[in-house]
């Protein structure tokens, strides 16, 4: 099936796919897999092809499920020997959902993931209310939602532009809380591994710029995927060591969107949230009208 819609060699279908099942990678995943598929601290560690298995989540089937049916055109194949669709009939905005980054001929996209309860509900809000605001509809989505969690610390001021030029900065950070005295590091933000903090903050002890700090260790697990313990002296103010290494590693970081898609039109251009919403919905209807006419 691989030579049949895709010319470009197995290997790179897996390690597409394999992105598809990492649960810290995509919000959504589109593929179950059962066996070793990579983690946080090394993405490309997976098993080779021979070694996994997998099949379709459930989420998939809401991008899959009405292709039959009359809903988008198709088109040749790369060599002409079968028909593919143009696009998939999505039930759900899945370039909003799971987020998408690229870079093309002079330019670039950044889209971040979101959570689809508040996306669902921010188009219903839509539908509802064809002339709602950016404000009407952040009572509905709060934010972006990544899928190895932390905390989105930019104002709700920042996110409201961002939501109106489709364009600006995020900062992430990561979650921690306090255990017998030490601080536990429970989340990090998106594409930070553990052991890249480890390192950084190692380095910081070696140099002498860590005093506050006794022991540092690392105990995730598969039930706790991120549990880095951070051991500190007596006396130290937790929140001042906090900020400190939020702001010399990585448990802090800036993340960039830049909302720039390609419109049913054709033609890439910069979407807000309104614009961008509004664009999936006039898609969504145009393939319930095929569905209905098919």
């Amino acid at each position: 099936m691989i030579g049949k819609f895709h010319p470009h060699g197995d290997s790179a279908c897996y390690e597409a796919m394999v992105l598809m099942a990492q649960t810290f990678s995509y919000r959504y995943p589109l593929v179950i897999g059962q066996g070793n598929w990579g983690s946080s601290d090394d993405p490309k560690s997976f098993a080779a092809m021979r070694y996994t298995e997998s099949r379709l989540a459930a989420y998939t089937k809401s991008l899959l499920q009405e292709l039959g049916l009359g809903t988008v055109a198709w088109t040749p194949n790369f060599d002409g020997t079968l028909n593919e669709p143009v696009v998939l009939p999505a039930r759900l905005p899945n370039l909003l959902l799971n987020g998408t980054t690229g870079i093309a001929v002079g330019m670039s996209t950044d889209v971040p993931p979101h959570n689809l309860n508040e996306v669902a509900s921010a188009l219903i809000h839509l539908i509802d209310n064809p002339k709602a605001t950016v404000d009407h509809l952040m009572k509905h989505i709060k934010g972006p939602d990544f899928p190895t969690g932390g905390e989105l610390v930019s104002s709700a001021a920042d996110i409201k532009e961002i939501y109106e030029t489709g364009n600006g900065t995020l900062r992430l950070r990561a979650s921690y809380k306090i255990e017998d005295g030490d601080i536990v590091i429970t989340s990090l933000p998106h594409q930070i591994s553990g052991t890249k903090i480890q390192e950084q903050i190692a380095a910081q002890m070696r140099a002498k710029k860590l005093p506050q700090v006794d022991d540092l260790r690392d105990e995730s697990d598969h039930e706790d995927p991120t549990r880095l313990i951070i051991s500190k002296k007596r006396g130290v103010n937790v929140e001042e060591l906090m900020s400190h290494l939020f702001a010399t590693t990585s448990l802090e970081r800036t993340l960039r969107v830049n909302m720039n898609i390609i419109g049913l039109d054709g033609r890439p251009r910069l979407f807000g949230l309104v614009e961008m919403l509004g664009e999936w919905l006039k898609f969504r209807k145009d393939t319930v009208r095929n569905r209905l006419s098919h």
